[in-house]
């Protein structure tokens, strides 16, 4: 029994206890604190105006304008290579060599083909004069019918066989010669040379893939040739900024290489289409390296800025919060020394500042223990912020 009225009493104290602590801390039906609330100690801003200017950040590459891998045409030992990493070239420049002892070889002996066939030329033709003059004169004495019609057919035919052979011997030539050109082409080949339509004249060289003496394949790079006179910066732009890239707007590129300094671009080309994988798509912007500092593959950072607001109210990007799935800011009553939640629609945001489009606002703000605050606490100002009281 002890035992029981000992629990009965326990659950009672605790009981009570709890109702007192509901009393304590619960608010009252009209939804304000009861006047146990402890203010809390805040900062504040003024509502300003200002202008802001809508910034997209990205990174990327750079990439040279143009990029080529020079190759032969034809396999072969490389004999000579003319150029190397960083050697400036221009249209025309010699940039390798093959063997050509063999294709030399074979173009003497087309061309000596082309001799005989040419000769055999001069006979059918010499033939041809002889058989022409036997015909007309057995023809003669037919008419005079001193030779017989079987002379006359024969020489007739005579002269059709010469007529043919030295159609041959033409062909025969003709055909020699496009093989002698055949392979001086090939000859050509073995002698690699740089040349582009449009650009700069002059060009660098980027990699050396191979060293003298290597066997080539027909098509293996032996170099490739950059145009840096300008670069193109690559980069991956998602869909929330896409509609914002047009072609011609300006942008500004930074890179760790050149700290504090920044180099001009403009976009020349937006890709039509997002990768699905990613979302993103390939935005090139071209700039100008006639200085020779920047190089293709180095990390770039690109500020393009798509739109300003002049003369517009905004408050401070450490003033913003959110209520009940609303944004908004603490507007701070300095008379009264109360904040009161209120949402807002935003513009244009940025490290330092927000654009406040909707409602109308001035005053102060809350930049600091707004996470602290409900709508209509009571708050503390340090006495070096706000106007003077």
């Amino acid at each position: 029994m002890r035992k029981l009225g000992f629990l009965v009493l326990l659950l009672l104290a605790a009981l009570i206890g709890w109702k007192v602590y509901d009393r304590v801390l619960t608010p009252e039906a009209g939804g304000e604190l009861r006047e146990r609330s402890v203010a809390v100690a805040v900062t504040v801003s003024p509502v300003e105006k200002a202008s802001l200017q809508d910034v997209g950040s990205f990174t990327g590459s750079l990439m040279a304008k143009s990029k080529f891998e020079l190759a032969p045409k034809i396999s072969g030992r490389l004999q000579r290579l003319a150029v190397n990493i960083g050697d400036r070239v221009g249209r025309g420049d010699l940039i390798a060599t093959l063997d050509d002892d063999e294709i030399a070889q074979q173009l003497d002996q087309v061309r000596a083909e082309l001799a005989v066939a040419r000769a055999n030329v001069e006979e059918a033709r010499s033939a041809l004069d002889n058989t022409r003059r036997e015909y007309e004169r057995v023809r003669a004495l037919r008419e005079r019918t001193i030779a017989s019609q079987a002379e006359l057919d024969t020489a007739e035919a005579n002269l059709a066989a010469a007529e043919a052979r030295e159609k041959v011997a033409l062909a025969q030539v003709s055909q020699r010669e496009a093989a002698v050109k055949a392979a001086e082409v090939r000859l050509s080949y073995t002698r690699i040379v740089a040349d582009w339509a449009e650009g700069s004249e002059t060009r660098v060289v980027g990699e050396r893939y191979v060293d003298e003496g290597a066997m080539l394949a027909a098509n293996s790079p032996i170099v490739s040739i950059l145009d840096i006179e300008k670069l193109v910066a690559v980069i991956q732009v998602i869909e929330r900024d896409y509609s914002k890239v047009q072609v011609g707007q300006e942008a500004t590129i930074t890179t760790d290489a050149f700290p504090g300094r920044s180099f001009p671009g403009r976009i020349v080309r937006v890709a039509p289409l997002l990768r699905e994988t990613s979302r993103q798509a390939r935005v090139e912007i071209e700039l100008d390296n006639s200085e020779q500092l920047l190089k293709p593959g180095m990390f770039v950072r690109v500020e393009i800025e798509f739109e300003e607001h002049r003369d517009v109210t905004v408050v401070p990007t450490a003033a913003l919060a959110k209520r009940h799935e609303q944004q908004g800011v603490f507007l701070a009553d300095l008379e009264t020394m109360t904040a009161h939640f209120t949402p807002v629609e935003f513009g244009i945001m940025n490290p330092q500042y927000a654009e406040v489009l909707q409602p109308s606002l001035n005053g102060w703000v809350v930049t600091l223990g707004q996470h602290l605050l409900e709508d209509g606490a009571p708050i503390i100002v340090p006495e070096q912020q706000g106007p003077a009281r």
